[in-house]
């Protein structure tokens, strides 16, 4: 199946890409579909939100569209930054301030009070108006500074709880790896994003033969 993805999110393009083209399906950019939508994020959930993206792209290109809404939510901050994780220090997308933000948040929370979690929310349109919303977390803490490369948004800030293995499998972040250390297959095996998207893959044959 050919998917559109709706993001124009660099980071997440490469996940959703890697995800879906792994299980056999074609992935086409905004860019390549020369999509220039930017849709209002006013859901209050990130399910929510998934679905108004997904349904505006999926209208704007005749594809099947898979749209993700995800963030980053910190117990000691009440859930926050949340649904508002992209734009949590007033500019959309900008990472570099969102991080500063929110380690300034958490500098008198200590280590035992860090417990975080990424939630992915992943909204399935297709050109016939059926929709499937799947979702899926990643448990872990806020670390005191940022580490690793290989990420995006607040990577290298969040420690997850457990690491993908070869096998597919997972094992305990002993060394607590940020996000942004860990390898690709380490990341998807436990992301909140891969979980989802695992979740979507699994029930994409009943939905498609409704």
């Amino acid at each position: 199946m050919i998917f559109c993805a709706a993001t124009n999110n660099q980071g997440k393009l490469k996940e959703l890409r890697r995800i879906l083209e792994r299980a056999g399906h074609t992935v086409k950019s905004l860019r390549e579909l020369g999509v220039t939508l930017d849709p209002e994020e006013t859901g209050t959930t990130f399910a929510e939100n998934a679905r108004i993206k997904a349904e505006a792209f999926c209208k704007a290109t005749g594809l099947a569209t898979v749209a993700d809404d995800s963030g980053l939510c910190v117990d000691a901050l009440n859930g926050a930054p949340g649904v508002y994780s992209a734009r949590y220090a007033g500019v959309h997308g900008d990472d570099d301030a969102n991080n500063r933000k929110l380690l300034d948040a958490m500098q008198d929370i200590p280590a035992d009070k860090r417990a975080a979690r990424f939630v992915s929310a992943v909204c399935l349109m297709l050109p016939d108006g059926r929709e499937l919303t799947v979702e899926g977390e990643c448990p872990g803490t806020v670390a005191f500074g940022l580490t690793g490369e290989n990420g995006f948004g607040y990577d290298p800030l969040f420690v997850p709880d457990c690491v993908g293995l070869p096998d597919g499998s997972t094992a305990p972040n002993t060394v607590r790896r940020s996000y942004a250390e860990l390898a690709d297959g380490e990341k998807d095996a436990i992301s909140h994003r891969g979980r989802a998207m695992e979740r979507l893959e699994q029930a994409l044959p009943a939905f498609l033969g409704e």
